[in-house]
């Protein structure tokens, strides 16, 4: 999965550290969603679309780039 939060983190000057006291989360946990190590719960996921304002679906994208089918 990718995402935009290293991006969006950028444009607001915020650190890691920063991001992840805002969300209540650890930065090891801001680091490794953003390095695309581990996938952020869903919880977690929607903390971070809220906290910049956005949906879950602008920060969050499927390798493939596309948006899966509709059934």
């Amino acid at each position: 999965m990718r995402n935009e939060l290293k991006a969006l983190r950028a444009a607001r000057t915020l650190s890691q550290g920063q991001l992840a006291i805002a969300v209540g989360v650890s930065r090891q946990t801001i680091y490794a969603v953003e390095n695309g190590r581990s996938e952020p719960s869903l919880s977690v996921a929607l903390a971070l679309a809220r906290f910049f304002g956005r949906s879950v679906e602008d920060v969050f994208h499927d390798d493939a780039g596309r948006t899966p089918p509709r059934s």
